[in-house]
This record gives C-alpha cells, sequence and structure tokens, in this order.
C-alpha cells in the first residue's frame, strides 16, 4: 500500500473529549491532493419518506457503505477510507486509486437500487485538488467515540461543496441499463424492529447543525458538542440504542424489504432461510455467549454521530432537555453563527452492516418519520 494510500489509516486515533478535538486544529490533518470524494445520495428524499418509503431510503443508504467497502476489501483488505452515513446517502474519501473501480460499483448499485426499490441515487466524484482550488479546506482528524468505534471529524467546507456540485451535475440519461450484476451487499442485515428510547420518557432527537464559516467551526461545534454533553449526558447516557430495547423484527414484510434491497428479486429460500434466522437469533442473544457478546456491543459499535462540515447526531432525551438544547441553537442562530434543523420522534430504526460478528461490525442509526431527511427539511427551509 502506498504511503498516500495509507493517509487515513495511519491517522492518530485521538481518545479525548470531542470537544477537545474540535477546538485544537492541530490534530487535524489535511487530505492528499491525489484523494477524492465520493457522494451517493437519494434523489428527493424527502418526496419519498412522505411516500412512505423511509425504511428504503436508509437501506438505500446503507448499501452504499456496503457496497464501495465490500468492493475496497476486495482491491485491498488492508485499506482503510473515512466514509460518513447520512441518512440518505453516504460520503467516502478515498485514494484516486480507487476511483474508477468504485464509481463501477456504486453505477452498478445504482442501477440495482431504481430497479428493486424505485429509488434514484445520484453518485458523482470531486477531486480534492478541485475543492482546494475553488477555496474549500478539508482537514480529518479521528475520533474514538469508545473503546470499540471509531469515526472521521472533518472540519472544512470541502464535502459540502462537493456535494452540491455532484447534486447539481448528476444526470442519469442514458445510463438505465437493465443490464447490471447483482451487487456485493454481503454483510447487510435489517432485522431490527424500530427501537424506543432507553428510558420511557425520553424521546429520539436527529439533529443537524450548519456553520458555514470555516474560521467558526471549530469553535462553534465545540460549543455545541459540550451543550449537548452537560445536558443529555455523555455518548453512553446519551446513545439512543439499548439493549433492553432491542427487538428482532421477523415479519416477512421486514425480511422481503432486505431481500429486495439485497438481491434484487423474490427468492423464497431466502425468506425461509432469513425467516428462521430471525426466529433463532432470540435464543442466540439470550443463551448463547458470542450472541450474548455482540448484543452488548450493538450499542458500542452504533453511529449516532456525524461531522463532516456540519454537525449530525441522534440523541436520546426528555423534552425539557431538547427545549433547553433548541434555546442554545436559537440563540446561536440568531447571533448568524449557525442554522439547524431537528426532528424529534419516538423511536430509531438501525440498519447493519455485519463483517464479523465478534469484532467487525456496524450499526447505522436514524430516526422514525424521516429522521435526518426530516430535520434537513427544517434546515433546507431557512436556508431558502
Amino acid at each position: 500500500m502506498s504511503l498516500n494510500n495509507a493517509f487515513y489509516k495511519k491517522l492518530k486515533r485521538h481518545a479525548i473529549p470531542l470537544e477537545d478535538l474540535l477546538e485544537d486544529e492541530r490534530l487535524f490533518r489535511t487530505i492528499p491532493v491525489d484523494w477524492q470524494i465520493v457522494v451517493a445520495d437519494v434523489a428527493q428524499s424527502t418526496q419519498a419518506v412522505k411516500d412512505g418509503l423511509h425504511h428504503q431510503v436508509n437501506l438505500a443508504a446503507t448499501g452504499c457503505v456496503i457496497a464501495v467497502q465490500n468492493k475496497l476489501k476486495s482491491l485491498n483488505k488492508e485499506s482503510m477510507v473515512p466514509y460518513f452515513f447520512g441518512g440518505d446517502g453516504a460520503t467516502f474519501i478515498l485514494p484516486d486509486t480507487f476511483l474508477k473501480e468504485i464509481m463501477e460499483v456504486l453505477e452498478n448499485y445504482r442501477l440495482h437500487v431504481k430497479k428493486n426499490m424505485r429509488l434514484n441515487l445520484r453518485i458523482g466524484s470531486v477531486s480534492i485538488a478541485a475543492i482546494f482550488k475553488d477555496q474549500r479546506s478539508i482537514k480529518i482528524a479521528k475520533f474514538g467515540v469508545n473503546a470499540f468505534l471509531t469515526v472521521p471529524i472533518v472540519l472544512g467546507n470541502g464535502l459540502k461543496y462537493a456535494e452540491r456540485i455532484i447534486k447539481a451535475t448528476f444526470d442519469d440519461q442514458n445510463t438505465d441499463s437493465e443490464k447490471f450484476d447483482t451487487p456485493n451487499l454481503e454483510g447487510m442485515e435489517c432485522r431490527w424492529d424500530e427501537v424506543a428510547p432507553p428510558r420511557s420518557q425520553e424521546k429520539i432527537i436527529c439533529l443537524l447543525v450548519d456553520c458555514s464559516e470555516e474560521e467558526w467551526q471549530s469553535k462553534i461545534y465545540a460549543s455545541i458538542v459540550s451543550k449537548i454533553n452537560h445536558t443529555f449526558g455523555d455518548f453512553e447516557e446519551r446513545q439512543p440504542i439499548s439493549i433492553g430495547k432491542l427487538k428482532i423484527d421477523s415479519t416477512v414484510k421486514k425480511i422481503k424489504r432486505e431481500m429486495y434491497a439485497r438481491i434484487g428479486k423474490y427468492n423464497f429460500a431466502y425468506l425461509i432461510k432469513h425467516w428462521m434466522i430471525n426466529n433463532f437469533s432470540s435464543v442466540y442473544f439470550k443463551f448463547f455467549n458470542e450472541g450474548k457478546e455482540y448484543l452488548q456491543k450493538i450499542s458500542d459499535l452504533s453511529y449516532t454521530l456525524m461531522i463532516d462540515g456540519t454537525l449530525n447526531s441522534v440523541i436520546s432525551g426528555t423534552q425539557e432537555e431538547i427545549d433547553d438544547l433548541i434555546l442554545f441553537l436559537d440563540e446561536l442562530e440568531s447571533q448568524n453563527k449557525i442554522k439547524y434543523g431537528i426532528h424529534t420522534t419516538y423511536a430509531s430504526i438501525m440498519s447493519c452492516y455485519v463483517e464479523d460478528r465478534n469484532k467487525k461490525h456496524i450499526h447505522f442509526v436514524d430516526g422514525t418519520e424521516g429522521g435526518f431527511t426530516t430535520a434537513a427539511v427544517m434546515y433546507k427551509a431557512k436556508m431558502a
């Protein structure tokens, strides 16, 4: 693996309070100029959610991550690239040497999603060189959320700029071929029912905050993280996913949704196999040590924080805590320091990428009733 290809893998992991990391820009590194930003985004996701397709939108976004990660493993098992899951899409930062193969995978996956999930993905790439040329910045650090989970943290408007370009310029004319390979979505699972908050008086909050001034981002986001910690507690205390609220959804409807998202067709053997797996899972998680350990790590490995130039988080809290946070955010917004969107709902939804039940599994969390997509509606209305 070349030095530049190993850039992200070799970054130091910072196991310090997130607000301390954000406030010390010396801990961030500039991404190599020969890397690329790749974006996959569900078009008209707001309307899809209104049409009752929130679970499908979430699965389509999850599949982007899985398809890319599986391809990267086949190209180089030692490769490691940062990615960001956003509820209705995903963003990757990767070496130029992987770009051609990854874009082919995403184009194939785009056709799969269009045919089998009736959703339209916009995909594209922008080089880091182009970001710098247009005077946008992008710096990255690794943050250790806990002993098991590490996530990338990005400051600067580079990713947001790339996403705007890709959304504005994507054209799927003459690319609607019926011929495509079934994508490699090995490891995709969506067996969990909607997950109620850990405590009965709590709600689930999907928060999206944008500070457009690059020079303010580190301090503004640090202050918001500090406020969240003070109001809702640390990561563990405000974690929306708790073991006691996890329930398997073994309904045929749930399995069929996963089946079409994963293999793109009706398969009776798949249906029966996964119905049996789901029904056995409750026994596995209750009585087998491996199952208990896997269940224990789900909360630790739940992806509930994303800072990619904007701050996004899924939080569990009371209405009183939510109101306190909103007052704080309103004050920042009145000072023209941020724009934000927030969505409060009754439960989380979770989709999973399980490479290895012992160590390598990640769980993507969003809220019900539209989650981040609904929060974005509020945010976009303020930007209009």
